[in-house]
């Protein structure tokens, strides 16, 4: 495939240093970043320190946005719009344009007939006129632009103004939802899809897929395949393991009294609300056992909260701190994400590294992940009687819940090492640039060799 573009395969920082290594200068745009709470914004402060370290130079163009909400919302709670460095990169925090009544006002808008003006449009859109602006007049130079996440377009079309304003490649990350596949109409998949959307996916020189059903997706709505990049996620151990089980006592939870657990955004689409009434299903039916929740609590979970019967079952933490996560998979016996709305989901991955099994929706991405009655269960998108059957079988059974638990944790270190795709967005980053750059000097750290 042309020039092979070599990694570190080092020990302390010595032998094998390739000499035609060159920094290529990184333009990210993404909705939110750290320490705003998200999956892509999660992935995207991974990687521009991963890229860092080795040398390349990494801007952020961003938000001050916090919680999704507050991309609208004028009294949600938002970060400074400033510039600062943070893991070696440069991260700018741009204002948002709010205000009462912003989405009403966005949505006939957004129905016009021209592709660009529906992107700009979109009411979910984190809207900032100076990332616009600077999109368009900044004078820094880039090699390359890189963008997520759909369908937050207004970032995307920032990164693809840059980067037709500057003649370098644009590289997109769109993290699709594809909702349920035996609904032809399903909402997330529509929404995700938009032909507004699907315009962009086609700009793109090369676009990061995660599952085998995002790279079929991508291809059906006009992406050559020579462009599609099949990555997937990662773990790391130490961030995810090592914690004490004993804080189930914390949770007022006893030995031998199985927990179920969930962490990610509570609300209907990561399906906090259809886990909830599997569960009432199961407590109806005198099975004993706890939810856990973990993570921040959406509208409508919220507004379902305050009608739930069974409230002395569930135990909520809220947004946990990186050892109270490491807590949180050491205490629960079966991780349960029954959402419509994910692309991979990094957190069953977690949940493996720990050797816990996990249950989800046959949706999305997640059904290209978990392995049916290998390494986990899949059960029909909404069908919650049938989330409840499976939620039971784990529940009353701790063999099986090893056994699939166990099979997980295997296939973390063979599949699901962040050294091995970080590394391999380095190396198509350094494929498309073509850049006869700056050599960089050898790191002082351990890096898997790879090539394309």
């Amino acid at each position: 495939m042309g020039r092979r573009f070599g990694h570190w395969g080092l020990k302390n920082g010595s032998a094998n240093y390739r000499k035609d290594l060159v920094t290529v200068r990184v333009a990210h745009f993404v909705q939110r970043y750290p320490p705003a709470l998200g999956g892509s914004e999660a992935y995207f402060a991974r990687l521009g320190a991963y890229l860092a370290a080795r040398g390349h130079e990494v801007t952020v163009f961003t938000t001050q946005g916090d919680q999704l909400e507050s991309f609208w919302n004028p009294r949600s709670r938002t970060f400074p719009a400033d510039v600062r460095r943070i893991d070696g990169v440069t991260v700018r925090r741009y204002p948002l344009w709010r205000m009462r009544g912003r989405r009403l006002l966005l949505g006939p808008l957004s129905r016009l007939p021209v592709r660009s003006w529906q992107r700009l449009a979109l009411p979910c859109n984190p809207i900032s006129l100076p990332m616009w602006r600077d999109a368009g007049r900044d004078k820094s130079r880039f090699d390359i632009v890189h963008a997520t996440a759909f369908p937050y377009a207004w970032p995307l079309a920032c990164g693809l103004r840059l980067a037709r304003r500057q003649n370098i490649p644009f590289l997109l990350t769109p993290f699709l939802h594809l909702g349920d596949p035996d609904n032809p109409r399903d909402a997330t998949r529509r929404c995700y899809t938009r032909p507004a959307l699907a315009e962009l996916l086609r700009a793109a020189e090369r676009v990061f897929v995660q599952t085998a059903s995002e790279w079929q997706a991508a291809a059906a709505l006009g992406v050559r395949e020579d462009r599609l990049v099949l990555l997937g996620m990662g773990v790391e151990l130490r961030e995810c393991t090592g914690g004490n089980r004993s804080i189930r006592q914390a949770w007022g939870i006893c030995e031998p009294e199985p927990v179920i657990g969930l962490l990610a955004n509570q609300s209907v689409e990561k399906g906090t609300i259809d886990l909830l009434k599997a569960a009432a299903i199961l407590w109806s039916r005198s099975l004993r056992f706890k939810v856990v929740l973990a993570g921040p609590e959406m509208p409508s979970f919220t507004r379902f909260w305050q009608d739930f019967d069974s409230k002395e079952s569930v135990v909520r933490l809220g947004v946990l701190s990186e050892r109270q996560k490491r807590d949180f998979y050491a205490g629960i016996d079966v991780f349960v994400l029954p959402s419509r709305s994910d692309a991979f989901g990094l957190v069953l991955l977690e949940a493996w590294a720990n050797g816990k099994p996990n249950v989800a929706y046959r949706a999305g991405g997640v059904a290209d992940v978990i392995r049916h009655e290998v390494d986990g269960l899949l059960v029909k998108c909404g069908d919650v009687e049938q989330l409840a059957r499976s939620i039971g079988a784990l529940a009353s059974n701790a063999t099986l819940q090893q056994q699939l638990g166990e099979a997980g944790r295997r296939r973390i270190e063979r599949e699901f090492r962040w050294n091995d795709k970080l590394a391999l967005v380095q190396a198509v980053y350094e494929k498309v640039a073509g850049r006869a750059g700056t050599h960089l000097p050898p790191p002082n750290l351990e890096v898997e060799a790879i090539a394309i």
